[in-house]
């Protein structure tokens, strides 16, 4: 005899309804809608975990271009310059010393002007 509503069923229903909890209106309470709702959840979650990296890039990078203007130095001269004077920073750091020890990167400014000459 086939078994439709069975305890592994219901099991493996309430699993992707618990994974639901929270959505709007029907996704939250209808097994279907809720079970494609967090699949697509679940594919957005993938693709904006690759975004987030891209768009905290652009970030560090507005950042630094911002605090090396100041400096009277574009961001990709001062990229080149800290590369040809073998300065080991990432943009990351780079990014949080100019909003936050401005005199730190500004020394950084300085000597990678100063190897590269």
């Amino acid at each position: 005899m086939r078994v439709k509503g069975g305890s592994t069923t219901r099991q493996r229903r309430r699993r992707w309804l618990k994974l639901a909890k929270g959505y709007w209106g029907h996704k939250s309470i209808g097994f279907k809608t809720a079970k494609q709702a967090v699949v697509k959840s679940w594919t957005y979650a993938f693709r904006d975990r690759k975004q987030r990296k891209r768009d905290f890039r652009k970030l560090w990078i507005s950042r630094i271009n911002a605090a090396a203007r100041n400096q009277g130095i574009s961001y990709s001269q001062l990229m080149h310059k800290i590369k040809q004077s073998n300065i080991e920073i990432n943009r990351k750091m780079l990014a949080e010393m100019a909003i936050h020890h401005q005199s730190d990167f500004e020394n950084i400014v300085k000597l990678a002007i100063a190897k590269s000459a």
